[in-house]
């Protein structure tokens, strides 16, 4: 069977997307099964996740029907006579470094962790390195997120975006006790990412987003459906079957298409309240040395009316993976915004010409064939006023007309 990297066009330029279409709600079990039933085999799954040094598991996946729609229910069965410690975020962030998988893929997983643990921290009041992982530390979340870590590399996805997530209702039983739902972890990590929300079609009394669904959402993807081209569509079957509707999620998978007219990228930005002023510059260095089309820092007030600053970063989306660790590591930010933008540019070129005060540059600004603005270059400008004697503002007054007569023929 020809896996789906092999199956979409291969000499395309475009980036690959996936859309979570969390309609129904979003789970890691749901997130692999819609994956595998949208071309990634198990097996590959499987000897995958054999670098990770985690024993007592074993998958499988199989397709079921939520309502009228067959989906694919992804499975760990864990061997009850194989004892499995509780771990804190740092045994799990060890155990994936550790392993032998490829480094995007340890990248990814670690990133969902980190943020799930920064969620935990928060709702439990320790710090970070305390925070120990009961149910979503347990074995089948661990292969959950780093098999969706996995499966989207795998199958050559660049770029992540999502549907608003549906919470459902009632309470849910963890090893912290009776929860509300939405759990606190999830509504946590859904308020770090200001990810939107939206009614379920009956808001059932269950919980349709769990912490480890909302990790990998919230971590990967922007909120907002993309113009794509869908080259397939993979259904992820939830456990519970409601009657009112399919218990499914869906995964769109294809190549995204360009806003017309304009150039697609997206916008980082976050809120910052406590680093030192001297940082800023060197961030500012060292985001523009890896791609970043421009970076720009406003002052804002914030809780308690404390002054603050925020990062703002225009990109193009094949930077977002590096850019968004870059922030993470170099700041104190525990959380970073994602939107999709376009912008429109103006042609520029940089035009020569004997000038009657002599050889000199010139920029030319052009917008659909229309020359909108020629600007003579300061340094040329400065040099020939100082050889000349003319008055700089001359000089500038001098060299723009002339190029005009020149540029436009």
């Amino acid at each position: 069977m020809k896996s789906l990297s092999g199956v979409l066009r291969e000499e395309s330029n475009m980036a690959k997307v996936a859309y979570f279409d969390c309609f129904s709600g979003c789970s890691g079990d749901m997130v692999l099964g819609a994956l595998i039933d949208a071309g990634l085999p198990l097996k590959t799954l499987e000897k995958g996740l054999s670098n990770l040094a985690v024993q007592g598991y074993k998958l499988s996946a199989k397709k079921v029907k939520r309502s009228a729609i067959t989906a694919t229910k992804f499975t760990v069965t864990m061997d009850e006579t194989e004892a499995q410690p509780v771990r804190s975020l740092e045994d799990v962030l060890r155990l994936i470094k550790a392993s032998k998988l490829p480094k995007k893929v340890k990248n990814t997983a670690s990133a969902i962790f980190q943020r799930l643990g920064e969620a935990e921290s928060k709702i439990h009041g320790v710090p970070l390195e305390k925070v120990y992982f009961h149910e979503i530390g347990a074995v089948d979340s661990i292969i959950d997120i780093v098999g969706v870590a996995f499966g989207l590399d795998a199958l050559k996805i660049e770029h992540f975006y999502s549907s608003p997530l549906p919470l459902g209702s009632g309470s849910v039983l963890t090893a912290h006790g009776i929860l509300p739902v939405p759990a606190p972890a999830t509504l946590r990590l859904i308020e770090m990412s200001h990810a939107p929300i939206a009614d379920s079609p009956k808001q059932p009394q269950a919980e349709l987003v769990t912490p480890t669904g909302a990790a990998i959402v919230t971590t990967l993807a922007s909120f907002g459906r993309p113009g794509m081209t869908i080259e397939k569509v993979g259904y992820g079957a939830g456990t519970r079957d409601f009657e009112a509707w399919p218990n499914v999620m869906r995964i769109w998978i294809g190549e995204e298409i360009e806003p017309v007219g304009g150039e697609g990228l997206i916008l980082l930005e976050t809120n910052i309240d406590d680093m030192s002023p001297e940082i800023y510059g060197y961030l500012m260095e060292k985001l523009f040395a890896m791609q970043a089309l421009d970076v720009w820092f406003t002052p804002i007030q914030m809780k308690k009316n404390r002054p603050a600053v925020m990062l703002s970063v225009l990109a193009s989306r094949h930077a977002e993976s590096d850019l968004t660790q870059t922030i993470m590591r170099e700041t104190s930010t525990l959380g970073i915004r994602v939107s999709p933008v376009f912008r429109h540019i103006a042609e520029r070129e940089i035009t020569e010409f004997d000038s009657t005060v002599g050889h000199t540059k010139v920029k030319v600004k052009r917008f659909k064939g229309d020359i909108l603005s020629i600007h003579p270059e300061y340094e040329e400008c400065r040099r020939i006023a100082l050889e000349r004697n003319i008055p700089l503002q001359e000089v500038y007054r001098i060299i723009e007309t002339e190029a005009r007569r020149y540029v436009t023929g």
